[in-house]
């Protein structure tokens, strides 16, 4: 099986970002599932919404991410998205609850998704090949 990477667009309140895709198994389960528009959760600096019936192939899952990094947590099939500290951050890094599978990273400036607090809803979407 052969997997390419992708971009997606992501929008969480009114705020536009785009994530690079990591070409593994769980990043191609996640694209196979789009679009997705999902009541979005908050913890910290983390965005968070439900996609069912996702499978997480657990390629890299890990308790240490970065600022920007797009990851699914397998247990829960929830997207994840940090834009900062979250409650168990001991510095500047994010820490997610459990261990999470890391399947993108966000481009630019994530921290703009502080202007997103407070938003119900997350989109999700495949962005063309060359877009």
């Amino acid at each position: 099986m052969e997997f390419c990477s992708h971009t997606i667009k992501i929008t969480i309140g009114g705020i536009q970002l785009l994530a690079d895709l990591k070409p593994n198994r769980t990043a191609q389960a996640i694209v196979d599932a789009l679009p997705l528009t999902a009541p979005v959760n908050q913890w910290g600096e983390e965005f968070y919404c439900k996609m069912p019936g996702v499978k997480d192939y657990r390629e890299t899952a890990k308790n240490q991410v970065k600022v920007g990094d797009v990851a699914f947590w397998g247990n829960g099939e929830m997207l994840a998205v940090f834009f900062g500290r979250t409650p168990m951050s001991l510095g500047e890094d994010p820490v997610p609850a459990d261990r999470v599978n890391v399947i993108g990273k966000i481009q630019g400036d994530v921290k703009v998704l502080q202007q997103a607090v407070g938003a119900t809803t997350m989109q999700v979407e495949l962005l063309p090949e060359g877009a």
